[in-house]
C-alpha cells in the first residue's frame, strides 16, 4: 500500500442524519432558546447530548447547519434560523411543506441530486454508485442512501405539484410577502434548473401576470456546468442590495469553514 492509499479519505460534506431527525432536534433547541444564539455545548444538550465534545453531537450540529436549520454566529455561538420558526408556526400545511422542500434542497449534494433525478431517486444500488463516484467512502455512501430517501420522503419532494420550492402569494401574504419578493426570494441558487426557474416565473408566487415581468433573471455560471439564478426586482432598493450582499457573504463564510 502506498502512502496516498494509507491516508484516510474523507467523504464530501453532507448531512449524516435525515431531515426529519434534524428538524426534531432543532425544534427541541428552539423550545429552550428560541432564536437566541447559544454556545455549542448548550445547543448539544438541547439536542439530547451531554456536550458538543463527541462525534455524534458534532455530526448532528453539522447536519442541521447543512439543512439551514441553524447558523453559526461570529462569536462561535449557534442559533436556530428564522426559517425554523416560520415552519413551526406556519398557518397551513402547504406552507410547512414549502419550508421542508427548502430545507431539503439546501445541502449542496441534495440539491444536485434533486436536479439530476427530477422524477424520483433511482435504485439503492444505482444511488450508492452515484455517491461513490462523488468521492463518498463506500460505507458512508451506504448510510447516505437511507438519509437521502428518508429526507426526500419526509419533504415529499416527488409528490405531484411539490417540485417548486416557493410558496404561493396567497400564503406568503401572511408572512410579509412584499419583503420576501424584494429580498428573501431574490437569490434562487444552483439547485434550480432552468426549467425550475421558468416554473418560478409562471408560479402563483407573483401577485399578477405583470409581476413576473417586473423581475430580471440574471444567470450566474457555477463550477461543473451548474448555474445559479438571481431574481432581481426592478424596484431594487439600497437596503435590498445590502441584504443580498449579506446573504452571499454568509454563503461564502459557510464554504470557508
Amino acid at each position: 500500500m502506498n502512502s496516498s492509499e494509507s491516508v484516510r479519505k474523507k467523504s464530501p460534506r453532507a448531512p449524516s442524519i435525515s431531515l426529519d431527525e434534524a428538524l426534531d432536534r432543532v425544534l427541541k433547541v428552539y423550545d429552550r432558546e428560541r432564536l437566541n444564539p447559544a454556545p455549542p455545548d448548550v445547543v448539544a444538550q438541547g439536542m439530547g447530548y451531554k456536550d458538543a465534545n463527541n462525534g455524534r453531537a458534532l455530526a448532528a450540529i453539522a447536519s442541521v447547519r447543512y439543512y439551514g436549520l441553524m447558523e453559526r454566529h461570529a462569536d462561535g455561538r449557534l442559533g436556530v434560523t428564522k426559517d425554523v420558526e416560520s415552519y413551526k408556526y406556519a398557518p397551513s400545511e402547504d406552507m410547512r411543506r414549502a419550508h421542508l422542500r427548502k430545507f431539503v434542497a439546501t445541502p449542496t449534494l441534495f440539491a444536485e441530486l434533486l436536479d439530476r433525478y427530477s422524477s424520483g431517486l433511482p435504485s439503492d444500488g444505482n444511488l450508492r454508485y452515484e455517491l461513490i463516484q462523488r468521492d463518498f467512502l463506500p460505507s458512508t455512501a451506504e448510510s447516505m442512501v437511507g438519509v437521502l430517501r428518508r429526507s426526500f420522503d419526509f419533504a415529499r419532494v416527488y409528490e405531484q405539484g411539490n417540485q417548486e420550492l416557493v410558496v404561493s402569494a396567497a400564503e406568503a401574504d401572511e408572512f410579509d410577502a412584499p419583503a420576501r419578493t424584494a429580498s428573501d426570494a431574490v437569490a434562487q441558487t444552483g439547485s434550480e434548473t432552468l426549467a425550475q426557474a421558468s416554473q418560478l416565473r409562471s408560479s402563483s408566487f407573483f401577485r399578477d401576470e405583470d409581476a413576473a415581468d417586473s423581475h430580471d433573471r440574471i444567470p450566474v455560471r457555477l463550477s461543473g456546468g451548474r448555474r445559479a439564478w438571481l431574481l432581481i426586482p426592478q424596484l431594487f432598493r439600497e437596503a435590498d442590495k445590502q441584504r443580498l450582499k449579506a446573504q452571499i457573504d454568509l454563503l461564502l463564510t459557510e464554504d470557508d469553514e
